[in-house]
């Protein structure tokens, strides 16, 4: 997958396109449907698949930290656009110029002149452009002046409610992880990569592969049986994970820390994916380091637990 960040590396190669523009966030079933149909355009077209989104989102630029946290930073969404088949990806860095851009504007210098786009499909209530006045009409009367078509995506329900990052979201806080599944048609996953912290896990006896996480994603601070996965075990091992701060040293920096069982991998420096099977605990403060010691141990043994009970290797 090709990766363009900003207008200025636009390139003569890049014209002639299908495309599809919006935050992605999560990727859930209702942004799958959508790639679905730009792929199938994309084999009338005989052109790439690509997606424009943005960095930061637009609601992070506007609301700052009172945004809704994120469903999956951008190492996550673009591992999962490319897993779905998307083969460009346009990130647009959103500030005051782009904020500033009338939806005229936006359409002829991202889609046409950028682009060449021969389709465009986004959600029916897709917004853009200054005061966000753009609209679905607005890309269709454009569209036909400058030869590309434009369709608008209609809601996807599950069980009778819309498919959108604002119930993923929400799913996600409680946390429900069988819901979270089934809005994704997988399992939730955090990827980043290993990063050298405090040592801690190691001095109590649970060696952990430490992942920062610059902004606090939107599943609930706890502790998780997951599956840890990396370039030398792509299909994942079994493990427990504390998402959260570390209320008991004090620390206010969001963390993954996964412990793999019986495996004391070297993974600095290495990009992995956390897979989340199932929500153990919430994040607790200890009066001590003993108490801490003793949760995780049983926070290991119930993860073991049910990986043995749903019949997956521990």
């Amino acid at each position: 997958m090709e990766l363009i960040r900003g207008l200025h590396n636009f390139a003569p190669r890049h014209r002639g396109s299908v495309v599809s523009i919006g935050n992605f966030d999560g990727l859930h079933r209702g942004h799958q449907a959508l790639i679905a149909r730009l792929r199938t355009l994309a084999v009338e077209h005989r052109v790439p698949v690509t997606v424009v989104c943005f960095e930061p989102m637009p609601r992070e630029f506007f609301q700052g930290a009172s945004a809704p946290p994120r469903i999956a930073d951008l190492r996550g969404k673009l591992r999962d656009l490319a897993m779905f088949g998307v083969e460009r990806v346009v990130v647009l860095p959103f500030g005051a110029r782009l904020a500033a851009m009338s939806a005229q504007a936006f359409v002829q210098q991202v889609l046409v002149d950028g682009l060449g786009a021969r389709a465009v499909i986004v959600g029916d209530d897709f917004r853009y452009g200054s005061k966000r006045v753009g609209d679905l009409a607005l890309l269709k009367a454009i569209g036909e002046e400058e030869g590309f078509s434009a369709e608008g995506l209609g809601t996807v329900e599950l069980e009778g409610e819309r498919c959108s990052s604002t119930v993923l979201r929400a799913a996600l806080a409680q946390p429900d992880l069988d819901k979270v599944e089934r809005l994704l048609d997988r399992r939730y996953r955090i990827v980043g990569r290993v990063r050298h912290g405090l040592k801690l896990g190691r001095q109590l006896g649970m060696p952990t592969a430490n992942v920062h996480l610059r902004r606090p994603p939107a599943l609930a601070h706890g502790v998780y049986a997951v599956r840890l996965a990396w370039p030398g075990a792509p299909e994942g091992l079994p493990g427990v994970a504390s998402l959260g701060v570390r209320p008991t040293l004090g620390l206010t920096a969001c963390l993954l820390e996964t412990h793999v069982f019986d495996l004391k991998p070297d993974l600095y420096g290495q990009e992995v994916v956390a897979e989340f099977h199932k929500f153990l605990r919430p994040q607790l403060k200890f009066d001590n380091l003993d108490t801490l010691a003793a949760q995780m141990q049983a926070d290991g043994l119930a993860a073991r637990a049910h990986f043995s009970k749903n019949l997956i290797p521990s």
